[in-house]
């Protein structure tokens, strides 16, 4: 690993050296803030962009601030806290395809076979002429948007049904050829139900979660976690105040089967000990070993050659994850070779194994015109490297 530290920043990597990698973070625990990543996210909320937001950025295996501003609910005046819990959307993407990937370090999969192994249906998928595919979809495909398949990645079914009904649907493009964001991790999602004989949910649960200790991260909040869901706002119609706003994403009452392209609460420190793991190369601290480094390589690997990928520019895809090929604009801070993903709702994860940092942010807003290039999270993937020296 390259660290690029300068000496003002040593103050605040000494004040985190209690938080170590794996170390559970209690609440009564005073963690270390980065006073200029507090200042950067509050602009957003003084500005009205957002009601609150909770950030974590973890360096050299520690975590190195993680603070909280504004408000969880405004018409409450509820306070913004570091244990909120937070619709995620497309960063279960990652989770998804990491139960994949446990599956193929099992020789129970591979991600090179075709859906139609497991799910027959797919076999006679064809394309909106009508002709069929040069080839048929593999998984690898479904997890790197490059299958052709389309369609609502949100849906109100069981996870069986959507998928099935997904296969009675035109490929875009031939399997492989070009990149177009799809609803092809809940298929992928169905092959680790069909392979691991066990509701996506429950692998998920046992094999990452709860080796983690990622105690508030699930398809369903109870009752408790639910309290502590951020509100989802939208600007109101006059673009003058935020409003909040009903979603079936982020209602749990609504909630009938999981997601695994969009469907997970979760928290700030939650996530950083996935993304610790995947940056530690399979394992978080003492924990049973999650992933081979075999797979997370290839995860986070450039998977998609040259095709034009992503929602910014410079981006190309591993296996799950959206990778940093060229770094610009929004992404002009971190380094080639990072990689991590957003969500539908702002909130954001990405790992830089070259400076060995994690980034962490946490709104609820849902109407960002492209939320992986907001302000938002230029500002705060900014605020961080600069006070850290990276």
């Amino acid at each position: 690993m390259i660290h690029r530290i300068h000496a003002t920043s040593l103050l605040f990597l000494l004040v985190s050296s209690s938080i170590a990698v794996g170390q559970e973070p209690s609440d009564k625990i005073a963690l270390p803030v980065l006073k200029p990543v507090d200042a950067a996210m509050q602009r957003f909320v003084d500005e009205g962009q957002v009601s609150g937001a909770v950030t974590l950025v973890a360096h050299g295996g520690k975590v190195a601030h993680l603070g909280s501003v504004g408000l969880a609910d405004i018409d409450s005046e509820k306070e913004m806290q570091t244990y909120k819990m937070f619709s995620i959307a497309s960063m279960t993407k990652p989770v998804t395809a990491t139960a994949v990937m446990i599956l193929q370090d099992e020789g129970k999969l591979h991600i090179d076979d075709k859906i139609s192994k497991y799910l027959p249906e797919y076999k006679n998928v064809k394309l909106k002429d009508g002709s069929i595919p040069d080839r048929e979809i593999t998984i690898r495909d479904a997890i790197t948007h490059t299958s052709g398949l389309t369609g609502n990645q949100v849906f109100d079914s069981s996870l069986k049904d959507s998928v099935d009904q997904l296969a009675t649907r035109a490929l875009r493009f031939q399997p492989g050829t070009a990149w177009q964001y799809s609803p092809g991790l809940n298929v992928a999602g169905r092959i680790v139900e069909i392979v691991a004989e066990k509701p996506f949910e429950d692998f998920v649960k046992e094999r990452i979660f709860e080796p983690l200790q990622m105690n508030n991260t699930t398809f369903f909040p109870n009752e408790k976690q639910q309290a502590r869901i951020a509100t989802l706002y939208r600007m109101d119609d006059k673009k003058k105040s935020l409003t909040a706003i009903d979603n079936r994403i982020v209602d749990p009452s609504s909630v009938k089967s999981p997601n695994p392209s969009g469907g997970l609460f979760s928290t700030a420190r939650d996530m950083y000990r996935f993304y610790q793991m995947i940056l530690s190369g399979g394992q978080f601290r003492r924990t049973d070993r999650i992933l081979s480094q075999q797979a997370v390589k290839q995860m986070t690997s450039p998977q998609t050659g040259d095709l034009a990928t992503g929602f910014t520019a410079g981006n190309c895809w591993g296996l799950g994850w959206c990778v940093v090929r060229e770094p610009q604009g929004v992404t002009e801070t971190l380094s080639s070779g990072t990689f991590g993903h957003g969500g539908a709702f702002g909130t954001q994860g990405w790992v830089d194994p070259e400076t060995d940092t994690i980034y962490v942010l946490m709104i609820q807003r849902s109407d960002l015109p492209n939320s992986d290039d907001s302000e938002i999270r230029k500002s705060f993937h900014k605020a961080a490297s600069e006070i850290l020296g990276l």
